[in-house]
């Protein structure tokens, strides 16, 4: 390996890092405590280091927003492998989709909630973001009239229902309810 191989190694190795902590900080005291004089602490580099990797804490939070769509994407495409017909490929995804809100909240939020450097719905849009989103189109089922615009109203209401849910502005009891009512209205 060359010594251009192994610092570019290493980097990538301290953009991981630097993540990796960003998450766990969030997960343990919430987005406000990432700051990076605390993120150089628990990774043990200078600012400047992570100067070097990002302009600030939102393109922290973009990266770790970025690697959530890639996250939510696979949790997707897993889900929606197994349907057996297009209603419940779009329960499967449906019930993905809350379900990556429910399990990664520290990540959707930084994803959906917090204001973000990524652009949505442009040609600057992330690949996995993309990614993302297609599933939710596939979800749909095929001839579907605009269905980027039916995937977005889909998103919409999951979106809701998970930041309705997290409030605790709507009774948690009835989750499935609202998932079959909502499957019910997109089949």
């Amino acid at each position: 390996m060359s010594i251009a191989e192994r610092r570019e190694r290493q980097r990538e190795e301290r953009y991981e890092l630097i993540l990796a902590a960003a998450r766990r900080l969030a997960e343990a005291e919430g987005w406000d405590a990432v700051t990076t004089r605390r993120l150089a602490g628990l990774v043990d580099y200078s600012q400047p280091v992570l100067y070097s990797h990002f302009k600030g804490k939102a393109d922290i939070m973009a990266a770790v927003a970025t690697q959530g769509f890639e996250e939510l994407g696979t949790h997707l495409r897993s889900a929606s492998a197994n349907a057996a017909n297009v209603s419940e490929l779009l329960r499967n995804a449906c019930a993905a989709y809350l379900d990556f809100a429910r399990s990664r909240p520290v990540i959707y939020e930084a994803m959906f909630v917090l204001p973000t450097t990524i652009t949505f719905a442009s040609e600057e849009t992330p690949t996995a973001l993309q990614a993302a989103f297609a599933e939710l189109v596939a979800a749909l089922g095929p001839n579907r009239q605009k269905p980027e615009n039916s995937a977005e109203v889909l998103w919409s209401a999951l979106h809701g229902m998970v930041v309705l849910e997290r409030s605790q502005r709507i009774r948690a009891a009835d989750d499935e309810v609202r998932l079959n009512i909502l499957v019910q209205m997109f089949s």
